[in-house]
């Protein structure tokens, strides 16, 4: 009966160890080296590789060269997809200018953000296997095809940066717009991730110590090597002080960062000004197709204050909102009349215009990325809008209460109203018996008549001097959002002037809009900045600088600790060791031997026992595997 319980309860224990051999097998060291080794060298077939020693060369010259050349790529892809993801308010802009180049519409866009993240992970993958196989003191063996990859990252990258700063330098100004408001929460984020930082920095910097101790120690056996050995002295003291310096210096000004973070969302509840007020760019682009009085009530259903539009005057003098100055991309000209696609828009006939389709291409071609589904209704009503006329807009905006504000672009030589067409909208404005006030007139030409025939327009200005604002009677500017880096606008709110600023579809741009006091902003996407109830990324001083000093003070006490932690867990092994030589149980070599083990942790006890102490069988064990310096 004994018998059979033993023979039972040995199978789980088979069982066991079974799958403990199983695991050993597969995930170990040796796997895990062979895919570190497999990943940056393509090398996958495990051989006893060469450890570098402490403070000297990791690889040579070469591969130091090529892993600076991969942390250049790394940093110029990180910039640029950092850049790429803060404009993504212009991503419609862009792929409608590759549109104009290329005659395809696609998100453009996306595929460049796609692009971005790819060599950004890509870089951020080698890095990270570069610095475990450093870790491990691998020798570094870059595969050439990493090589032609990081070389085409660097070229593609600087290629991209190079065409923005040349066509889009604005987009450096948005940059630096999402510094304002995120620079409190970056600043946040990179305290804790210096404290991640500090615990394979601590254990670096506790084996550079240990390795010095254990080198002078061996230096009593091998006295003809100490003048050599200074010379390792030097380069691991060296390795101890510019880590534990950088990282000193870089805590040091991230704890002094917020004495210069200027952000116009910290500030007290009562200093909050009003949410700015939307005006539908081209009605609701992201509900309707634009410019079709569909869009223009689909806006006025999600309670926008304004409407925004563009206008052109037929060859007829008919007043017709489109943005193009052609009509292929928004009407079906080019199956209506082929031959006449890349006209003018002016250079239409109202009668011919009013037969155009507005809104198929809507159904066609998305024109925004992440749109919502349109319902059956939608769709059929959609794909049967037409090219609007002005006064369909302003009786829409008559009977709503709705504020009108356009862009009104001249018509080509040789149109009939070539220097009359300010007077021909502005007669069609006043026929259609509109509020005077709720136009808002921003284009600059024949003003003064503008002036005399409807004193009731509010005029609206650019970026002009509070002098040029005041000396032309207007109060209203209408401002590009990426100048809200510009800091003119502190003076237009202190001479109480009205400021309007186009376009923003991201949230938290309209959110840095209203912490700056904007009254309102033109926008694609109503429906989303309508659900905004706060401004994103919005926090009081007093609850910023609590934070702040809260985080300094844990962040300083959890790296202390780290610190603390490893360097007397070096100490321990150091001890054990020091106790064993002097037993007479270990050889000086064999102790740098056991220095160097990655695994030493396993072949030392976590207490450090006196030489007196040693287990005997410990002693037996290590009297067959190590042999006495008398013996030696």
């Amino acid at each position: 009966m004994e018998e059979t319980q033993d023979s039972s309860s040995s199978k789980p224990k088979t069982t066991d160890e079974n799958s403990r051999l199983w695991i050993e097998q597969y995930f170990n060291h040796k796997c895990c080296i062979t895919f570190l080794t497999g990943c940056y060298s393509c090398q996958w077939q495990y051989r006893e590789w060469e450890k570098t020693e402490l403070g000297s060369c990791c690889c040579s010259r070469k591969e130091q060269f090529f892993y600076m050349c991969l942390v250049i790529a790394f940093i110029l892809s990180a910039l640029f997809l950092f850049v790429w993801v803060e404009t993504s308010n212009e991503y419609n802009g862009f792929d409608w200018v590759v549109y104009l180049g290329t005659g395809c519409w696609f998100f453009w866009s996306i595929l460049v953000l796609s692009a971005a993240g790819i060599m950004v992970a890509y870089t951020t993958l080698l890095l990270l296997l570069g610095f475990l196989l450093l870790w491990e003191r691998i020798e570094l063996n870059l595969h050439t095809s990493h090589k032609v990859f990081i070389f085409l990252v660097i070229i593609l990258c600087s290629f991209l940066l190079g065409i923005l700063s040349h066509f889009w330098k604005d987009k450096w100004l948005i940059a630096g717009l999402s510094l304002q408001i995120f620079a409190p929460f970056v600043h946040l984020s990179l305290i804790t991730v210096m404290i991640i930082i500090s615990w394979p920095l601590s254990i670096c910097m506790a084996r550079l110590e240990s390795e010095v101790k254990v080198r002078r120690y061996r230096m009593a056996d091998y006295e003809q090597e100490i003048q050599e050995r200074c010379n390792v002295f030097q380069r691991l003291r060296a390795l101890q002080i510019a880590a534990g310096l950088s990282f000193l210096i870089i805590l040091l000004c991230l704890y002094l960062m917020p004495l210069g973070i200027y952000s116009p969302c910290i500030l007290k509840k009562e200093n909050l000004g009003p949410k700015p007020t939307l005006f539908g760019h081209r009605g609701a682009p992201m509900l309707a197709p634009e410019n079709t009085m569909m869009s223009f009530e689909k806006a006025v259903e999600l309670n926008v204050s304004g409407l925004e539009t563009d206008i052109y005057l037929s060859f007829d003098s008919v007043p017709f909102l489109m943005h193009d100055y052609d009509l292929t991309r928004t009407t079906n000209i080019k199956e209506v009349l082929p031959s006449a696609a890349g006209n003018h828009t002016s250079n239409f006939n109202w009668t011919f215009l009013s037969t155009l389709n507005a809104g198929k291409w809507f159904l066609k071609h998305k024109p925004f990325f992440g749109m919502k589904p349109l319902s059956e209704a939608d769709k059929r009503r959609a794909g049967n809008q037409s090219i609007p006329q002005l006064s369909e807009l302003l009786a829409l905006a008559k009977r709503e209460q709705k504020i009108v504000i356009f862009d009104l672009f001249g018509p080509r030589p040789g149109h009939p109203l070539r220097n009359t067409f300010v007077r021909r909208v502005v007669k069609v404005i006043l026929d259609s018996k509109i509020e005077q006030h709720l136009i808002f007139w921003l284009p600059g030409f024949d003003r003064d008549y503008v002036r005399f025939m409807a004193p009731g327009f509010q005029h609206v200005g650019r970026l002009w001097s509070i002098k040029e604002l005041t000396k032309h009677n207007i109060t209203i500017v209408n401002v590009d959002y990426k100048r809200l880096f510009y800091t003119g606008l502190r003076d237009y709110k202190s001479a109480k002037i009205y400021i309007h600023v186009y376009v923003i579809n991201e949230p938290w741009l309209f959110s840095l809009a209203w912490c700056s006091s904007i009254n309102s902003v033109t926008t694609d996407n109503i429906e989303l900045l309508n659900q905004l109830s706060r401004p994103l990324f919005f926090m009081t001083p007093g609850f910023y600088m609590f934070m702040w000093l809260f985080l300094d003070v844990a962040s300083a006490v959890i790296i202390g600790f780290v610190f603390c932690y490893n360097w007397i867990k070096e100490i321990k092994r150091e001890r054990w060791l020091e106790a064993a030589a002097s037993s007479g149980l270990l050889h000086s070599k064999t102790i740098t031997d056991i220095t160097e083990n990655n695994d030493a942790s396993q072949q030392k006890p976590e207490v450090a026992p006196k030489s007196a102490n040693l287990a005997p069988e410990n002693m037996i064990e290590l009297q067959k595997k190590e042999p006495t310096t008398e013996n030696v």
